[in-house]
Parts: C-alpha cells; structure tokens; sequence
C-alpha cells in the first residue's frame, strides 16, 4: 500500500455528494441522574466540496457539534456519518483513525507544539500518518500559505497571523475531504483576520475540501455558501448565505 494511503474500512459508506450526515444527534454531559443536554436532536446534510458557518452565541452547542462532526467527542445518541465513515459505530481509537488523513482541523488557539520548528509541526504528523514525503509536502503548504521563508521558526517566534498560518498548512497538509475551522479568527486583529479567512477559504478551494467554520461572526458567516444557526443546542435555522 503506498505511503499515506487509508486502509479500506467495513465502516465506509459511499456517499460521494455527502461529506456529513448527521441524524437525532444528541450530546448529554453529566450524571443520568443529572444530565445537562448540550445538543437536543440534531439533523443536517452537508454537500461534499461546500462550505458551512455554524453560527450561535455562546453556549449555543455550536462547539459541541463541531467536535462530534471532526470525531473529537462522541455523541450520546443519533447517528453521525463523516467523509463516508460511520462514526457511530466507531470507538475513541476507532475515531482517531477515522480523522488521519479525511479531517483537518484549524482551533482558534493555533495548538502548535513549541518546541517543533513550523516545518516540524506540519510535517510531524503527516510522519506519524505515515507519508513517506511529509517533510516535502510540508514546506510545500507552508510555502503555498505564504511562509516559505519561516521554515525554522517555533512559534515563540511567529506572531499570532503566522502561528494561525502554521495551523491552516498542518490541518490542509494531509489532503483531509473535510476542514472544520473553530473561530479561527478569534485570537486575531481585524487586519490580520482578513489575510486569514482569505487564505483559508483559498487553501480549501485548492484543496477541494468541504468546509465547516464555526464562529460568533455574521458577517464572517456570510462567506460560506451556507448559514447555520443554533441555539439552546438546536438548530434553528439554515439557509443559503
């Protein structure tokens, strides 16, 4: 099998046009004697190659889906699908094997290892994912995100715009078929935030990703082809930007 290439996995499903597929999608935190419902019945389609805002105030559970869609959290009920893989079925391990390599994921807190160079930090896990060129393809997507010249840096010594920069080239590196990106402006200046979702939604377009962004912002929402707004853990509604 060549390096970098995903095993075949009984939990697949061919949905070519469907990147996610969320049905009765329920998250409970807590005791059973005391439950506290962060997601009340979630139901959503996302097409393959399109790009998504969810869109909420604080505590709307906007998060909380994001982290069962890329497979970080498993939902307490409902049925999820991503990138043709039943994640329903799948165990913690099952799902960080189901992320290599069909998920990428940008954080708001950039999550870069400091003591790793930026050539390192994108290059790393494409290793321990097992691609034979990772360093190659690395300082390929650090150079296409404008950083070619930053190769040796840690991230003590980017700014802020450079480290989100870093965090985009890391999350497209692996070809994923999803990025979900959590408020990845939010630690950023207006000026800098603007060079971001630039460079963000051109590396998904490059990519030919779906894309699931969550964020507080309108008029950031406003770039996706499509509105989801939550509150109180549900949708509550969803329309073309």
């Amino acid at each position: 099998m060549p390096a970098g290439t995903i095993a075949a996995d009984p939990a697949i499903r061919v949905r070519p046009d469907i990147a996610i597929v969320a049905q009765n999608v329920t998250l409970s935190l807590g005791s059973r004697q005391a439950p506290t419902d962060i997601l009340r019945g979630i139901d959503l389609d996302i097409a393959a190659g399109s790009s998504v805002a969810i869109l909420g105030p604080s505590g709307s559970g906007k998060s909380s889906l994001m982290a069962i869609l890329s497979g970080l959290e498993r939902a307490s009920g409902g049925r999820v699908e991503v990138a043709g893989v039943d994640f329903t079925s799948l165990d913690e391990d099952g799902l960080s094997r189901a992320r290599r390599g069909r998920i990428g994921i940008v954080l708001q807190a950039f999550h870069l290892l400091p003591t790793m160079t930026a050539l390192e930090n994108v290059a790393v896990p494409l290793e321990l994912a097992g691609v034979g060129d990772a360093f190659a393809r690395a300082e390929a997507e650090l150079a296409a995100v404008g950083l070619g010249h930053r190769l040796t840096h840690y991230p003590a010594q980017l700014s802020g715009g450079e480290q989100q920069r870093v965090a985009i080239a890391r999350a497209v590196a692996p070809a994923p078929a999803i990025l979900f990106a959590d408020e990845p402006t939010g630690n950023l200046d207006e000026a800098t935030s603007g060079a971001i979702v630039e460079l963000l939604f051109e590396r998904q377009r490059a990519a030919g990703a779906t894309l699931v962004m969550i964020t507080h912002d309108p008029s950031l929402a406003t770039r996706c082809d499509r509105v989801i707004r939550m509150r109180d853990g549900r949708i509550v509604e969803d329309s073309a930007a």
